[in-house]
């Protein structure tokens, strides 16, 4: 059963995705909340596979919630997914870079909505190669560092692994890194979950991110 925590400040939102949700025999919802500092409490006690949370809320919003999640240790189960009008746009990447495993928009088709909850709780992010080629062309090359950060990990990479780091930064899907490297797709993701657990990546999303901040990767040679 994916236990699912819904975050949002408007009721009638949280009402449609929760009678969306429990159609499904696989999904519960198992608490629902109107702000983000609500949301982090229902989080630390239900402890949900997936939190759907809005992006823009008063007081705590998404980013802020997303953040805190990602960084306690007791919630590392958490999938958050980020929820918002607008698509892609400098919200969702900081929502991302603080640990985001993907975003919806809220005018997504219900058939499309269930399948990311699922595909969520499996741990899998969601970001299509497209969506990380957006990511790489529209932020994450504003806002790279001066210097490459030498501490990020890269070190403990084999070479497999940081080949596959940078396929992933490329916007490559699994079957298309697999292709690239001549391996099966099963040793690419296995390639790709050992780097993200040496980098301390909760997912895709933030190996993106981090093989870009780290220098693995620049917009020159992507």
């Amino acid at each position: 059963m994916i236990r699912v925590l819904l975050v949002d400040d408007q009721p009638l939102i949280r009402s449609g995705f929760r009678a969306l949700l429990d159609l499904e025999d696989d999904i519960e919802v198992v608490a629902e909340a109107a702000d983000g500092s609500e949301g982090l409490q229902l989080a630390e006690e239900h402890l949900p596979d997936v939190a759907l949370i809005d992006i823009q809320m008063p007081g705590i919003d998404g980013i802020e919630a997303t953040r805190r999640i990602a960084a306690d240790p007791a919630l590392s189960g958490v999938h958050v997914v980020i929820l918002t009008n607008y698509g892609l746009d400098e919200y969702v990447f900081n929502a991302l870079r603080a640990g985001a495993a993907g975003f919806l928009v809220k005018d997504i088709v219900p058939e499309d909505f269930l399948h990311a909850v699922r595909v969520a709780a499996r741990g899998d992010a969601l970001l299509a190669p497209s969506i990380t080629r957006k990511l790489i062309n529209r932020y994450v090359t504003q806002s790279l560092p001066t210097e490459t950060d030498t501490s990020t990990g890269l070190e403990e990479l084999t070479s497999r692994e940081r080949e596959a780091v940078v396929l992933v930064a490329r916007g490559l899907s699994n079957d298309e890194i697999a292709g690239s490297m001549v391996i099966s797709p099963l040793t690419a993701k296995t390639h790709i979950n050992r780097a993200m657990a040496k980098l301390q990546a909760r997912d895709r999303a933030q190996l993106v991110v981090l093989a870009y901040e780290s220098g693995l990767v620049t917009p020159r040679n992507s």
